[in-house]
C-alpha cells in the first residue's frame, strides 16, 4: 500500500506496549514521520506514554494511545469510535496483541491459561477488526486502499508439545484470517496474515530451548512493513522459517510424532 508523500497514513496497532507492536510503531513512525497518525492500543499505560512521547518528539507524527485489552469487545469498540471520530477511517489496522503460555491439557490449573490464550490470540483479532469494518467498507467502495493485518505465528503450522494453547490459537488465527480475506475481497479490503518465526521479544526471552533464525524485533518490523505495503496475503518472517514451515507441512504424522516425542516444551508459568 503506497501512500503519497503529502497524505497522512492512519494506522492502528494493538499490543503496542512492547515487543512486536512497539517495534511496528517505531518502524511506521520512522518511515512516515509527520505524514502518520498512529493509534496505539495496549494494557501498559506507562509503556504507551513513553512510546507516545518518543515517537512524537523524534518523528513528529500524531500518536493517540488507548489503554485497552483486546479481550474486551466493548473496550475495543470505544477505541474504534474514538479514533474514527478524531481521525477518520484508518488505512491499516494491525491486530498484533498476543500471548504465549506453556500449557498441558492434563493440568486442571492450565484451563484458565488455555482460555486466556484463545481469548487474546483469536477473539482479540475479531474484537480489533469488527468495529472498523463498516467504515473500511465505505472507504473501499470509494476506491481507497484499506487493509486488515493479523499477526499469527509459525507455531500455528503444526502442533508443538507443551504449546497446545498457543499452537492451536495461532492455527485458528491463520484460518480465521484466510476466511476474512476471502470475505473482504468483495469490499475492496485487503487482509494480510503475517506469521513470525522466532523474534527477539519479552515473549521469547523466557524460552530456554534453541530458537533457529532468531531475528531482532526492529528487523522484523521493517520486513513486516514491506509485506503490508505490498499487499501480501500470507507471509512468514524470516524467510528461512518459511522454508521450515513448508517442510513441516509435508512431514507425515507418524514421522512428526517421532520427531516431537522428546522435543523441549515451552515453560509453564
Amino acid at each position: 500500500m503506497q501512500v503519497q508523500s503529502r497524505s497522512t497514513l492512519r494506522v492502528i496497532i494493538t499490543g503496542a506496549s512492547s515487543g512486536l507492536g512497539q517495534a511496528l510503531a517505531k518502524a511506521y513512525a520512522a518511515r512516515y514521520q509527520t505524514h502518520l497518525t498512529l493509534g496505539l492500543v495496549g494494557r501498559n499505560r506507562e509503556a504507551l506514554l513513553t512510546l507516545q512521547s518518543l515517537l512524537t518528539s523524534s518523528h513528529g507524527c500524531q500518536v493517540d494511545m488507548y489503554v485497552a485489552d483486546v479481550r474486551d469487545a466493548a473496550a475495543m469498540q470505544i477505541v474504534a469510535e474514538d479514533f474514527l471520530a478524531a481521525h477518520g477511517t484508518p488505512h491499516i489496522v494491525i491486530a498484533n496483541a498476543g500471548v504465549s503460555r506453556g500449557t498441558l491439557t492434563e493440568c486442571q490449573e492450565d484451563i484458565d491459561a488455555f482460555q486466556a490464550v484463545f481469548d487474546t490470540n483469536v477473539m482479540g483479532l475479531v474484537h480489533t477488526f469488527q468495529p472498523f469494518i463498516a467504515a473500511m467498507k465505505r472507504s473501499g467502495a470509494q476506491g481507497q486502499q484499506v487493509q486488515l493485518v493479523g499477526i499469527a505465528s509459525v507455531a500455528g503450522i503444526r502442533g508443538l508439545p507443551g504449546s497446545g494453547a498457543y499452537s492451536a490459537s495461532k492455527a485458528a488465527a491463520i484460518t480465521y484470517l484466510e476466511s476474512l480475506r476471502v470475505e473482504m475481497q468483495l469490499f475492496g479490503i485487503q487482509v494480510t496474515t503475517i506469521a513470525p518465526g522466532y523474534i527477539r521479544t519479552p515473549m521469547t526471552d523466557i524460552n530456554t530451548y534453541p530458537m533457529p533464525f532468531l531475528m531482532d524485533a526492529d528487523v522484523f518490523a521493517k520486513k513486516a512493513l514491506c509485506a503490508i505495503a505490498n499487499g501480501k496475503r500470507f507471509t512468514i518472517i524470516p524467510w528461512q522459517m518459511g522454508i521450515v514451515a513448508r517442510i513441516m507441512r509435508m512431514i507425515p504424522a507418524p514421522l512428526w510424532d517421532a520427531i516431537m516425542k522428546k522435543a523441549p516444551h515451552k515453560a509453564r508459568l
